[in-house]
């Protein structure tokens, strides 16, 4: 019996973002793409302050790259990919003009907003004219015998909603070195085995291997202390990632389980910002 797909999948993409990594921080400290802290938190993460960041790359890379190859034969592999790349390319540019202005601030929050809206109505877009997708949704526990039926009308704001809200829970949970990585490594595995159950999910099972091998790597260098960040750059693109998977396996709610700890973090996010507009 040989090596399953998705095991040499995971492997290389780890080497790969390794490899990318070891080339990536050097040039990351030379052009001194600093990570900038906000100086309205807590004490203990300014020790981050100046500590590379725009890391997601070292994941993103393997997938460019060793997705690209077969999506070129795969269109639904492509979307992902391209999806993906979309959200990291958002986060890129919110990244960027942090460091250039040296300021916490990068994107305005509706610039943010309207890009993230932009990648997420395009993959609606695919998803609705260009597969079946939509026709049908799990819910969790009820078993993938029985379906709802959803009108388009209904889906399309429901799956803006969904790829929204988890490209901004993702990016909320990097707070702390090493979750974000982490958390969405474990859930891209739970999606690859998911995947293993249907043959018409083979590209979902490739995707989400590469990546989750890709995280793997990245972890090597953002685990405490953090070496690197991965910036929103690599936080847009994982939330994107887990959401638009959940879509195409038909299972959007499924992250409420599998994702709980983005749930969770970001309670505590919104509980602390409401207690200190409230008290100072």
């Amino acid at each position: 019996m040989g090596i399953p797909d998705q095991i040499i999948f995971f492997v290389a993409s780890f080497a790969l973002a390794l490899l990318s990594g070891a080339v990536l921080l050097p040039l990351l400290r030379r052009l001194k793409f600093g990570q900038t802290i906000r100086d309205d938190g807590p004490e203990t993460h300014l020790i981050k302050q100046g500590i590379p960041t725009m890391g997601g790359f070292i994941f993103l890379i393997p997938l460019a790259l060793i997705g690209g190859f077969f999506a070129l034969k795969d269109r639904n592999l492509a979307a992902l990919i391209l999806t993906t790349l979309g959200f990291g390319l958002v986060g890129f540019l919110d990244d960027f003009l942090k460091i250039k202005r040296k300021s916490k601030d990068g994107l305005k929050p509706k610039q943010k907003m309207i890009g993230l809206l932009l990648v997420s109505a395009c993959f609606t877009a695919y998803v609705v004219t260009m597969t079946e997708v939509w026709e049908k949704t799990v819910i969790p526990f009820i078993g993938l015998d029985n379906p709802i039926s959803v009108p388009v009308f209904l889906f399309i704001p429901f799956c803006l909603f969904i790829l929204l809200s988890y490209t901004n829970a993702v990016n909320l949970t990097d707070g702390v070195d090493g979750l974000a990585g982490s958390i969405t490594m474990i859930v891209l595995v739970f999606f690859t085995v998911v995947a293993m159950l249907n043959s018409e999910w083979n590209y979902i099972k490739l995707f989400c291997s590469i990546l989750a091998g890709g995280c793997l790597g990245f972890l090597a260098y953002n685990l405490h202390p953090a070496k690197v960040i991965m910036g929103d750059v690599g936080s847009l693109a994982l939330g994107g990632a887990v959401a638009s998977v959940s879509i195409m396996l038909q299972m959007p709610f499924i992250l409420v389980i599998a994702g709980m700890v983005y749930f969770i973090e970001n309670m505590s996010v919104i509980l602390q910002v409401a207690y200190y507009k409230r008290t100072g």
